[in-house]
This record gives structure tokens, C-alpha cells and sequence, in this order.
């Protein structure tokens, strides 16, 4: 019988993301996704901090808040988590700052093309309204027979999903006729 210390030990990795509290539910995430046809919505890898500095330039990194190592680690991990399960990616969009980029790159499952309908609109950076709406459209159009990867921003899947999402953290989306349905949600740690 699991004394307590065990029992504490096990919610504290499942929260720090080192220990999936429902491994079950991950490898259905995952055989799911092997059948492709889904859409992966994921917040970009760590990038310590909130929002943007000031005098931010989206084609300047230098101005942005940036990926950390441990940022880096998360998304190359990402990246080798989707190629050791042989999940089929048809295609890469990501949000157009640096971070996203980054992450997008750096997971190295395809081309990446930059676009508008998942920047952030974090403080009044962009209009919510017309990158949700587009987003959403985009989501519920994919008829690919791999998946479709989007990496974007914590306010951006909140605004889709009405729930947050960590750092480099994924959640899988079924395309329905107006909308979507969650199929579920996958962390990799890069440490």
C-alpha cells in the first residue's frame, strides 16, 4: 500500500509535468494521433516571463521574450516524442514571434509557415475577434490525412478551448463540421 510520502511524491512529478498523471490517456492521445486527421494545438515551449518586453518588434527576436534551454530541451524533446511514435504531420503553422518560431523549428517535423491567425493578441497586440474566428474556421477545415500542428499562444488557446494550457503543452483537437472536439492533452518534458 502506497504510504502518503509515495502518494505526495507521485501529484508533485504529475505537476511539475515529469510523471503523466494519466498515462492511459496519453498513448490513446497518441494512437489517435498515429491515425492522423487531428489538429495539435500547442502552446509554444517555455519562454520565461509574461507578455513581451517594451519596444517589441515582431521581426526583431532580440526585442521578444525568447525560449530558455530549458524552452529549447522541451521543444527538440517534443519533436523526437513525435518521430519515435511515427506520427504523420502534414503540415506546421506557427504564430510569426520568435518563441513560437523557435519552438516550431526546433521540433523539426516539417517546413514551417508562419501565420497571422495564431499570433497573440496579448494586451490589444492583435484583434482577438478575427484570430479566434479564423483559427477556429482553420481548425474545423482540416481534412489532412496526417495531423496538423499549431503553435501559438497561451491567450490564443484559451480563447479556442476556454481553458489554459503549460508551456509546450499540446492539446488535440478533432475537426467537426463548425467546430472541434478535444481528444486530449500531451506534455513532454525536455529535461
Amino acid at each position: 500500500m502506497p504510504t502518503l510520502r509515495h502518494l505526495t511524491l507521485i501529484l508533485l512529478l504529475a505537476v511539475l509535468g515529469i510523471l503523466p498523471i494519466s498515462t492511459q490517456a496519453n498513448e490513446a492521445t497518441w494512437q489517435a494521433l498515429k491515425e492522423g486527421g487531428l489538429v495539435i494545438l500547442m502552446r509554444h515551449s517555455l519562454a520565461p516571463g509574461i507578455g513581451d518586453p517594451p519596444g517589441f518588434e515582431r521581426d526583431r527576436c532580440e526585442t521578444q521574450r525568447n525560449l530558455s534551454a530549458v524552452g529549447r530541451a522541451q521543444a527538440q524533446a517534443a519533436g523526437r516524442a513525435f518521430r519515435e511514435r511515427d506520427i504523420p504531420i502534414a503540415a506546421v503553422y506557427s504564430s510569426s514571434w520568435c518563441r513560437a518560431l523557435d519552438t516550431a523549428e526546433l521540433m523539426a517535423l516539417g517546413p514551417v509557415e508562419p501565420t497571422p491567425w495564431l499570433d497573440s493578441f496579448f494586451r490589444g497586440q492583435g484583434d482577438q475577434a478575427l484570430i479566434t474566428q479564423t483559427a477556429q474556421e482553420q481548425i474545423s477545415a482540416w481534412q489532412g490525412a496526417g495531423n496538423l500542428l499549431l503553435i501559438t499562444h497561451q491567450v490564443n488557446i484559451t480563447a479556442l478551448i476556454g481553458g489554459g494550457v503549460g508551456s509546450g503543452e499540446m492539446i488535440v483537437l478533432r475537426p467537426t463540421v463548425d467546430s472541434f472536439q478535444v481528444v486530449g492533452r500531451l506534455s513532454v518534458s525536455g529535461q
